[in-house]
């Protein structure tokens, strides 16, 4: 399935299409296309829009894309991925950026990665790793499954 957001991500928009393609959606393809086009690409391209006004997955009810995913998902029992989207909700949303201790590292990447990589589809390919490692370190910090 293809799935399209606004271009230039950085914490939502590169942590959304991390947990698509490893929870969701392991074939997806994603699209990044200018804010203002995105619906209409959507239509267009019979893609699932995420991460921007109006989209199919986006903020709802104080949670980021991020975690709307998981909610709608079922993902919610695997608890790093609950630990991540913790650190991934106070990266993205200004106001919680000081809920999670890790938050303000994670906004620092996305920036940063915005800085450093102006191809989108690289910057989601570096940003992968992020994730990766996030989650396995994630995975350290909650109880093992009995």
């Amino acid at each position: 399935m293809k799935w399209i957001t606004r271009a230039r991500p950085k914490t939502d928009r590169i942590a959304c299409p991390w947990l698509i393609g490893k929870f969701i959606d392991p074939a997806a393809e994603f699209i990044y296309a200018p804010a203002d086009q995105v619906l209409d690409e959507a239509r267009r391209q019979d893609a699932i829009s995420f991460d921007a006004p109006g989209a199919r997955y986006t903020h709802r009810d104080g949670k980021c894309t991020f975690e709307v995913l998981i909610e709608d998902h079922n993902l919610g029992s695997d608890l790093a991925l609950a630990r991540l989207a913790r650190i991934v909700h106070a990266a993205d949303i200004a106001d919680d950026l000081d809920t999670d201790p890790a938050g303000p590292g994670l906004l620092a990447i996305g920036v940063g990665g915005l800085d450093a990589e102006p191809d989108d589809y690289r910057l989601l390919d570096k940003g992968r790793f992020v994730y990766d490692a996030l989650y396995a370190w994630c995975k350290r910090q909650v109880p093992a499954p009995a």
